[in-house]
């Protein structure tokens, strides 16, 4: 019996300790920047230009601009958490070609910008991304916010109340500790989480048309969790379920085409709101 009870303790002392390091460690578990990023045009985007934005809380982060062509709209593109927008420029292209423009954001401490990532960080990273454009004439009735994975917890808050011309969100969360208590059944992950992107008790805020894209073989982000956020939507709303996609390739899928197809034709569908 004493052999069992020390077994006991000292399993209990190793998930102490387990949950400890995962809670000081968290942030380390969620973002994962690549400090190398590459010119705009050896990542295939060349007509794209650095351009610096400037945050509220004092830091100037390098981006990645292109204006559009005759009045278009401006996608803000909020990547996911790994890399840099640097990898982003295949998801850039499609809207470029089409007479877009395009704002790669970059987070602090994501590529060569300084400072250190975290939800409220990147929250008023994604605002200072908004104020660039302001000054550069683009009203937000043609800017379309896309977030990509963890830049969709981001697009939503950033969303929230402004009249934006659209929400594009791709592979989304209901929120960061519903996805982590998914890998991680064995941790308390909702009692540690401090950084947890709750899109699902903000996108009743969002009255812009929503555009969900999930890919049907999403094993990072189950398509369950892009459809309950859509569910709770306001209209007009769009659902793009791609049959075959996974978490990182819906553009192999169509996805960009089909978006463009929407955006195009919001005019008229927004009309009756």
């Amino acid at each position: 019996m004493d052999n069992v009870i020390r077994i006991v303790v000292g399993l209990a002392l190793i998930y102490v300790v387990v949950v400890a390091v995962t809670y000081l460690r968290q942030r380390k578990m969620i973002y994962f920047p690549d400090a190398a990023l590459p010119e705009p045009a050896a990542a295939g985007v060349p007509e794209m230009a650095p351009v610096t934005l400037r945050t509220a809380d004092g830091l100037e982060l390098v981006a990645w601009y292109a204006p559009a062509r005759d009045e278009a709209p401006v996608v803000v593109y909020f990547h996911g958490n790994a890399g840099n927008i640097g990898g982003r420029g295949g998801k850039a292209r499609p809207y470029l070609d089409a007479g877009y423009g395009v704002l790669l954001v970059e987070y602090r401490g994501y590529g060569p910008n300084p400072g250190t990532p975290s939800e409220a960080g990147l929250y008023v990273d994604g605002r200072a991304a908004l104020a660039f454009l302001a000054e550069a004439g683009v009203p937000l009735s043609r800017m379309v916010l896309y977030g990509e994975s963890l830049g969709s917890g981001v697009a939503v808050q950033i969303a929230q109340g402004r009249a934006i011309m659209a929400l594009v969100l791709e592979a989304p969360f209901t929120s960061l500790p519903d996805v982590g208590a998914l890998h991680y059944p064995y941790l308390p992950v909702r009692l540690l989480a401090r950084d947890t992107y709750d899109s699902l008790s903000k996108i009743a805020g969002v009255s812009a048309p929503l555009i969900v894209i999930h890919g049907t073989d999403d094993a990072t982000v189950p398509v369950h969790m892009g459809l309950t956020l859509l569910a709770a939507a306001n209209e007009p709303k769009f659902e793009l379920v791609l049959d075959g996609a996974g978490h990182a390739d819906v553009n192999e899928f169509g996805a960009a085409e089909k978006v463009i197809a929407i955006l195009d034709n919001l005019p008229t569908m927004a009309e009756p709101r």
